[in-house]
């Protein structure tokens, strides 16, 4: 296909080539919505009906299909595939062929703009994978560009050589054989029925799909024919075929096909460092499902594994090195997001069995503690379909070399006995018809489930395969052609996949190929080592950005949408009716600030965490901690985690031990920035409501070189209401204001969380931090008028105050009245302020503020506790979370769709563009010709129709689309409708009653051919 330009107004033309006749000639036309609005307009039209005279071509490739439109710096572009290559038929013995190319360029086009024109092909060398896969995602070591393309990080991740697609005849690459097979016949080549989890542009492409689903069914055959649109995985498709010996019948060889389909996840997708572990929907980092399938003109046997990363909290923030730090983020709160993972995974794939590959090191045993430990609690909730294998693979190579690993696993009891248990997928290849069906999966996992995890995979793929060629052939056991090729690869497997999420290709592939360890393998793997150090620390992070962007993750990003006015009408009326399909609970939340000073506990935090002052045990706990180290050079460089673990064991010992305990508590989560420190606890049942927990930090000493001031955040979600905590220090100094309102935005810009949030993108924010904001009073005036409880006098010269209230800091924040004594700086374990040498100034330092509609004040207070030269300060907010009903919303969006969609009165061409051929549309009448008329029939001659057929339509209808029907559960109205007062009043007693005089009959209606808006917008 190509593509052209039209001007006036700006409209892209792909359109279907003459090279192959038996598609339909047709056209895909796109032009941009309303200005500034993430809308396009799509229309689907012939061919003959475009005027190619006004149009030039866009690009002089051949355009191989279209993945979808995304919308970059308030512009909407079109993503198109301009150079792919054939990778073979995975199953030539299919009744179809299921051929698959690899994308090698992807171009996008403004729908608005002529400006990229140029830089969308020049962007893009077209030199291939290696090109596109040895690019950085950072700043250009070439020095700046003028102009540079919006959607080049995009272009580099598209073009790198490791996505593919359906080629020629469209067939679901993303599902695997033995659902493909099982599937409805009219089903198995609908390009709308995939594997949502492996379709990797499906967000930009889901506004497509959702205009094919509005034609009808003759319209939307002839689009997929056409193939304008690609459904995309990314992963590794490698095919061989080979000769293999034949029984002596005829001595002519038989021809077998190998192939291996990785499809990789895109749910928890990123890089090595920057994604890791589990999401709270049970989606884990680094997920792919590898089939194997071999073809015979017999059978087609399909073996499946899947792999993916320890399904815990758990990151390696800062830089990384050789020795990877890693971090259990969520200890105690892991359990549910373990779950939904293995019942997603059992589901799915029936039982599973887990391959942990983690060897002794400190860190990997960590996880793998954790890991067993989850999974025996798991099992009592999910059954006994779930099982485990601790095998340290690294500790077997030291001992027996790599053959070892070969050796083990054959001979791991568990391991075989699940082999044998769980099969594989084998069809007749003459028919299609399944034979027998792959009954569980094995699961297996590394640190990164790459170098590792291939290994193994390739071992179970060989021993599955083997089973049944010694059912069926067993003397291709023994053919090397068989097992070289099928080496090979499962190497190029683990290079592709390592390529995609470490920069690499993968270790140990050169054992994987040759089947032994060469020293040039051994020089590899060191040369790769240090080239994913580097990549991982220093590109990732812009690469990851691109990939968020691609997916649509980041938080400011809106999905583009193709003109609709009917379903924006819906939308528009969902936002407004949230009430009706969504409840609120009440909960309860302590926030807490306490600058430790460097001091370890000493007391009991009772009067802090559990104050008189608090009625209810609250939901969630945020305690914000200050110079909870030390703030010494050393710790700077590298700060000890171990001060800030001895404070979390207090605090929940604390919270065990006491009195009237009515709930359990648990971490949910921490995360420490030198001395500055931030712990969130909440009651043990709140687990699985509360998701995407993230933490992250920002410097702001030494002008953001330097922790020793900064602050650290944590968001989350609360059932379906987001929440930001923060904690922070503050510029210190008398006389510094201006450096502590530096301070707040440099956090406040530069505080950015997962996927593009940031502190701004949160309905409720609270901030527990020792601002260091001072009273600017004389110190004996500030200690007297604090010795006689005068507070307003005080605030009146509070530093935090003056500045909100000039917008230098913390501009849209509210903080309680402040009715305790200054807070700052008492002598150790008195009740006197500072009498040392410099006598500090007594000042409110540490503060809570907030920020939020649904959050209520409750206390705002300070405890005595004298550990340190700080007292703590506490909040107590009720909070108002909101709770959304999935199914009920969904019924409510179908409702008033209905409902628009039936008494929505409207212009004719816009009644036409919704309308589409009934289910009976057989049954009507021909169309109107020059010697005949359409109303011209034996039952209504000449076009008159009887008097009782107008009777029939006299029923009452809304005129508004939205009000629900009056038995609906989700009608949210008590008053009543104009229908019921219109039926009230018909009712009532006429007095006098009007004669009637009968109208002539109206002449035939108007005939309306059945059309979708495709019709209507087509130029024919």
């Amino acid at each position: 296909m190509q593509l052209y330009l039209g001007s006036n107004p700006r409209t892209l033309y792909l359109v279907s080539s003459n090279e192959r006749d038996q598609r339909p000639q047709r056209a895909l036309i796109f032009r941009a919505g309303q200005r500034g609005s993430n809308q396009a307009v799509v229309e689907f039209a012939h061919k003959r009906d475009v005027n190619f005279s006004n149009l030039i071509k866009l690009t002089t490739r051949t355009v191989k299909g279209c993945l979808g439109l995304i919308a970059v710096e308030n512009d909407v572009f079109l993503a198109v595939v301009t150079s792919a290559v054939e990778i073979g038929n995975v199953r030539p013995a299919g009744f179809t062929p299921e051929n698959v190319a690899r994308i090698h360029e992807v171009c996008f086009y403004s729908l608005s703009s002529s400006t990229w024109d140029d830089l969308a092909s020049l962007e893009s060398d077209g030199s291939g994978t290696e090109s596109y896969s040895q690019n950085n995602y950072t700043q250009s070591t070439q020095g700046p560009q003028v102009f540079e393309h919006p959607c080049l990080p995009l272009t580099k991740i598209l073009s790198s050589g490791s996505f593919y697609y359906a080629h020629e005849t469209f067939w679901d690459l993303s599902s695997r054989l033995s659902i493909r097979l099982t599937r409805e016949p009219n089903s198995t080549r609908d390009i709308g029925t995939f594997d949502e989890r492996f379709v990797w542009n499906e967000y930009i492409v889901q506004s497509l799909l959702d205009f094919r689903e509005r034609m009808d069914s003759h319209e939307r055959d002839e689009l997929d024919q056409c193939q304008f649109i690609v459904l995309a995985i990314q992963g590794y498709v490698g095919v061989t075929t080979m000769a293999l010996p034949a029984p002596p019948t005829d001595g002519a060889p038989t021809i077998a096909t190998l192939s291996i389909i990785s499809r990789l996840g895109w749910k928890r997708a990123g890089t090595r460092f920057n994604t890791r572990g589990v999401d709270d929907d049970g989606n884990c980092a680094n997920f792919v499902e590898t089939e194997t399938i071999f073809t015979t003109d017999q059978h087609c046997v399909s073996y499946v594994q899947v792999r993916g990363s320890v399904p815990l909290f758990w990151e390696q923030q800062g830089l990384q090195t050789f020795g990877q730090r890693i971090q259990i983020t969520r200890p105690q709160a892991s359990q549910p997001a373990f779950e939904r993972h293995f019942a997603n995974l059992m589901e799915e794939y029936g039982s599973v069995h887990a391959i942990n590959l983690l060897g002794t090191k400190e860190n990997e045993t960590s996880l793998t503690s954790a890991y067993a430990r989850h999974l025996q609690n798991a099992r009592t909730a999910l059954g006994d379909e779930m099982s485990i294998t601790h095998y340290d693979f690294h500790g077997a190579v030291r001992i027996g070399g790599h053959d070892s690993v070969v050796r083990d696993l054959r001979r791991i009891e568990v391991v075989s006995d699940h082999v044998d248990r769980f099969g594989f997928t084998m069809c007749d290849s003459s028919t299609d018809e399944l034979v027998t069906d792959q009954k569980g999966v094995f699961r297996t996992n590394c640190l990164d489930c790459l170098d590792r995890t291939n290994f193994v995979q390739d071992i179970l793929s060989r021993i599955t395969l083997e089973s049944y060629l010694l059912l069926v052939r067993r003397e291709w056991v023994h053919a090397n052609s068989l097992w070289s090729n099928h080496r090979e690869l499962w190497a190029e497997n683990g290079d592709a996949l390592s390529r995609i999420y470490a920069g690499t290709g993968a270790l140990n592939t050169s054992f994987t190929r040759s089947g032994k360890r060469t020293l040039a393998g051994v020089l590899s793997d060191a040369t790769k080592s240090v080239s994913r150090a580097y990549i991982n620390n220093f590109q990732d992070k812009g690469k990851q950005i691109a990939i968020d962007m691609f997916l649509g993750n980041m938080s400011n990003q809106r999905q583009v949408t193709i003109f609709d006015p009917i379903h924006d009408s819906v939308r528009a009326a969902l936002d407004q009716r949230l009430v009706e399909y969504s409840t609120t609970r009440h909960c309860t939340i302590f926030a807490g600030t306490w600058n430790l000073n460097g001091r370890p506990p000493s007391e009991s935090l009772l009067p802090w965490l559990f104050p008189s002052q608090s009625v209810t045990e609250p939901d969630m706990m945020v305690l914000g901690f200050q110079e909870i180290v030390p703030l010494t050079a050393q710790q700077i460089v590298q700060t000890d985690p171990e001060k800030r673990r001895v404070w979390e064991q207090r605090i929940l010992e604390t919270l065990d031990r006491r009195p009237d305990k009515r709930s359990n508590y648990v971490l949910l989560r921490s995360e420490q920035l030198v001395g500055t420190a931030l712990i969130i606890l909440v009651k043990a049942e709140l687990t699985a409501v509360i998701r995407n927990v993230e933490a992250t930090t920002r410097k702001t000493g030494l002008r953001g070189m330097s922790g020793n001031k900064g602050a650290v955040g944590i968001r989350l979600e609360y059932y379906d209401t987001s929440f930001c905590f923060l904690t922070a220090h503050l510029a210190a100094g008398q006389q510094n204001l201006e450096e502590r309102n530096a301070d707040y935005w440099t956090i406040t810009t530069g505080l950015q969380f997962q996927k593009g949030k940031t502190i701004s993108s949160h309905e409720n924010v609270i901030w527990v931090a020792d601002t260091n904001y001072r009273i600017d009073m004389e110190n004996a005036i500030v200690r007297s008028l604090a010795d006689v409880d005068d507070y307003d006098r005080l605030f009146a010269e509070d530093q935090l105050r003056q500045a909100m209230a000039a917008g230098a800091a913390f501009n849209g924040y509210e903080e309680g009245p402040i009715l305790f004594r200054p807070t700052y700086r008492y002598d150790l374990g008195t009740e006197l302020y500072d009498t040392s040498e410099k006598m500090r100034t007594p000042a409110w330092t540490d503060r809570v503020l907030y920020h939020g509609k649904s959050l209520d004040l409750a206390v705002y207070s300070r405890a005595e506790l004298y550990g340190s030269d700080h007292r703590p300060v506490f909040a107590i907010f009720r909070a108002e979370v909101r709770i959304i009903d999935a199914i009920k919303r969904a019924a409510l969006s179908q409702l008033l769709l209905e409902t628009v969609v039936t008494t929505v009165p409207e212009k004719l061409d816009e009644k036409l563009a919704t309308l589409s051929l009934p289910t009976d549309y057989a049954k009507l009448p021909p169309p109107s010709s020059d010697e005949a008329a359409w109303w011209d029939v034996p039952d209504m001659p000449n076009g008159l129709i009887p008097i009782s057929e107008f009777r029939k339509t006299d029923q009452p209808t809304s005129t508004n689309p939205f009000d629900s029907p009056g038995d609906s559960p989700l009608s949210a109205s008590p008053s009543s409708s104009d229908e019921e007062l219109f039926h009230h009043a018909l009712s009532l007693p006429t007095p006098i009653l009007p004669v009637k005089k009968n109208a002539p009959p109206p002449p035939p209606p108007r005939p309306l051919k059945a059309a979708s808006m495709t019709d209507i917008n087509s130029p024919h």
